[in-house]
């Protein structure tokens, strides 16, 4: 068999095992990475390039971050002083998506989430509130924020370079946000009233855990409380100016956990305590999985007998609709940086032969790649807060599907107006 069809087997395998959850999440993914190991349709290096990819490496960095900020009762007070505000469970929702979608248009998604998790644990354990009906909207949020301005998710940037090379024309700074902030506006909306019945609804047990709600904080001295803080904000300013500075997010994310080490705030055994391995074993198992789709070529081999099936001529519409359901459905499997790479050549040369203007088509190419709900390996974000949300594979499935039907559907509509086919 070729590389591509052992990708392929592989890929099902991971699909079929993830919904039914025979096996643990993590499992599965390790079975997957060790056997495109054996099948040689990866070496041994690329198979596990994903544990030191620097989405892990940040992950494991703001575990201990958002440990210290737990294990202090910081996030508790900050969860406090938002419930003050934010009384119910509805309007906590709508808060989150807010500041995080504001957010993410402008800092990484993964960034985004990373700093906020640890405060929205503390809202829900000081609400009273299950985390695991805020922590979904919270991701959900981070992933359509970047289809708010240019610099908001990598996906952004590749389409621009595609099209610049090709046409010598660029996107504007704020044009993804033409169809990004209508789809932000229906995904608050949706989740605030028909979705919020979607949303998980676990206990989630964490005694002896450091985020466990039953904890007391009184014994916590001050300066460990405001020193949590005053190094999570520095690192979401190092964040936030990290072209400027020319430090990667994984690095700014280490410096704050190590500072954390190193005054004493959080102990070396409770920072260990607050890495979640099975999000990293998850994560970095199936980055395995996103890189084989990619070499083989098995992700591209779908992608044009898909696009193939519509004809020599098709209707610019019908392409649009067809690139964004792939893109959907690559990007839950692979990063969105992928498939928009893989996407976005293809889809200009069609658009291109068509003598059509390929922005419409690319644009939903890159909103289709965001479109990463419906798994927890769709993006960084998902996995970090499998764990914390006491999360299962099918829940993904079920608040994130219909979210990805609502942007589908806007962008239907915007995409033709905003960026006529042949204007």
């Amino acid at each position: 068999m070729s590389p591509a069809v052992i990708t392929l087997l592989f890929l099902a395998f991971a699909i079929i095992m993830f919904v039914t959850e025979v096996i643990p999440l993590g499992l599965t993914s390790m079975i997957v990475c060790i056997g495109l190991t054996v099948t040689g349709v990866l070496d041994v290096k690329t198979a596990f390039s994903g544990f030191i990819d620097s989405n892990v490496i940040l992950f494991v960095a703001m575990f201990i971050v958002g440990g210290a900020l737990f294990e202090t009762g910081m996030a508790n007070a900050i969860g406090g002083v938002v419930t003050k505000f934010a009384r119910t469970e509805r309007s906590l929702i709508v808060a989150i998506m807010v500041i995080v979608g504001l957010m993410s248009g402008f800092l990484s998604n993964t960034g985004t989430a990373a700093i906020l998790i640890p405060v929205v644990i503390g809202i829900a354990a000081k609400s009273g509130f299950k985390r695991s009906r805020l922590l979904m909207p919270l991701v959900f949020a981070a992933a359509m924020g970047g289809n708010l301005s240019l610099i908001g998710a990598p996906g952004n940037m590749i389409a621009q370079s595609v099209l610049e090379k090709s046409l010598g024309t660029k996107f504007g700074f704020f044009e993804y946000a033409i169809a990004g902030i209508p789809i932000l506006a229906a995904g608050i909306i949706f989740y605030a009233t028909i979705g919020y019945k979607l949303l998980p609804n676990h206990d989630v047990t964490d005694e002896g855990s450091l985020f466990d709600d039953k904890k007391d904080f009184d014994h916590v001295p001050k300066w460990k409380k405001v020193l949590s803080l005053v190094i999570l904000l520095a690192t979401l300013l190092g964040m936030i100016f990290e072209d400027q500075i020319g430090i990667k997010l994984c690095i700014t994310g280490c410096i704050g956990a190590i500072l954390l080490m190193v005054t004493r705030v959080i102990s070396e055994k409770d920072a260990l305590k607050s890495i979640d391995l099975k999000t990293i074993f998850l994560f970095g198992g199936t980055l395995s999985l996103a890189s084989a789709l990619q070499k083989s070529g098995a992700g591209e081999m779908l992608a044009d007998r898909v696009i193939g099936l519509l004809g020599s001529n098709p209707s610019p519409y019908l392409l649009t609709f067809v690139v964004f359901i792939i893109c959907c459905a690559l990007t839950n499997f692979m990063s969105n940086t992928a498939t928009t790479a893989l996407m976005a050549p293809i889809c200009l040369s069609i658009a291109q032969g068509m003598g059509a203007d390929p922005k419409a088509v690319l644009m939903a190419c890159v909103i289709g790649g965001s479109c990463a709900y419906a798994t927890p390996i769709g993006m960084p974000a998902n996995t970090m807060v499998l764990g914390a949300g006491g999360y299962r594979f099918n829940d993904y499935v079920k608040a994130g599907l219909p979210l990805i039907a609502i942007a589908t559907v806007v962008s239907m509509i915007i995409l033709p107006i905003a960026f006529p086919f042949f204007p």
